[in-house]
């Protein structure tokens, strides 16, 4: 028997379940198969209406991993986590070998915080239905959080999306599957981080909107006085009012009680 479907309101609630040993927030209490499963459910009781796997952390300092290890944390969790549910399973992946397996397996979106760059991500997904979010990053994938944008971001970030979606298009893939995220945290300052959670409507253009701050950096610079999940619920609720379509959160209770779901 399927896993009962999460809550199916605007915005979608996304729930981070990291395979990773080394997660900025969360860093190995998931890794054994039983124990990432009970969190899925519980993720999905909660009200998430899409669970977001990633097995390579994006954490300042971290270590890219090898995709066949990145493979090996996530193809026993998608083989028992798929068919066991009725919500969408996306990855969180930056590589076409991992994005390719993932599909076969049944994942319904790739989330890829490099933006589609590395060669053959938008054909690992064109043909297969798919839903794709293209994410900004400022630099390049190996050079993660080494250096902050200036004062033009939002005319960089609008330009990249907008680069990407064009090259999505021309690789198959349907406008109606692409969904858009400014990349908040990666390589941002707090300030503008914040401005981007505020509003980022100015990349939607018809499609829809991803904002993921849950548990960042920012947060916690903005916010010190306050529980850092309660703040990230609170600045999620804040993007979903102008205009995001799904927030990704660590704390899927949290931010469906101040979304008043």
């Amino acid at each position: 028997m399927k896993h009962p479907y999460g809550r199916g309101e605007t915005p979608l609630v996304m729930g981070i379940l990291n395979l990773t040993p080394d997660s900025f927030s969360d860093g190995g209490r998931w890794n054994d198969l039983q124990k990432a499963l009970d969190h899925a459910f519980e993720m999905i009781e909660q009200g998430a209406a899409i669970i977001d796997v990633g097995a390579e952390s994006t954490r300042p300092g971290s270590i890219p991993v090898p995709q066949e290890e990145e493979w090996a944390r996530l193809e026993p969790v998608l083989k028992e986590l798929i068919p066991s549910v009725d919500v969408p399973i996306s990855v969180d992946t930056v590589k076409p070998y991992v994005a390719e397996r993932c599909i076969s397996l049944g994942a319904s979106m790739i989330n890829d915080v490099n933006g589609f760059r590395w060669k053959g991500m938008f054909e690992a997904c064109a043909g297969s239905g798919v839903d794709i979010v293209i994410s900004h990053m400022y630099g390049t994938y190996r050079d993660i959080h080494r250096g902050l944008m200036g004062p033009s971001y939002r005319k960089e970030i609008k330009s990249f999306i907008d680069g990407q979606v064009a090259k999505a298009l021309d690789a198959g893939i349907p406008d109606g599957n692409i969904i858009v995220d400014p990349g908040i945290g990666f390589g941002k300052t707090a300030e503008q981080n914040m401005s981007l959670a505020e509003d980022s409507s100015f990349l939607k253009e018809g499609h829809r909107l991803l904002i993921g701050v849950s548990r960042k950096r920012f947060i916690r610079e903005l916010f010190p006085d306050t529980d850092v999940d309660v703040a990230s619920a609170r600045v999620s609720k804040m993007a979903a009012e102008f205009g995001a379509d799904i927030v990704r959160v660590h704390n899927v209770a949290a931010t469906v009680s101040e979304l008043g779901f």
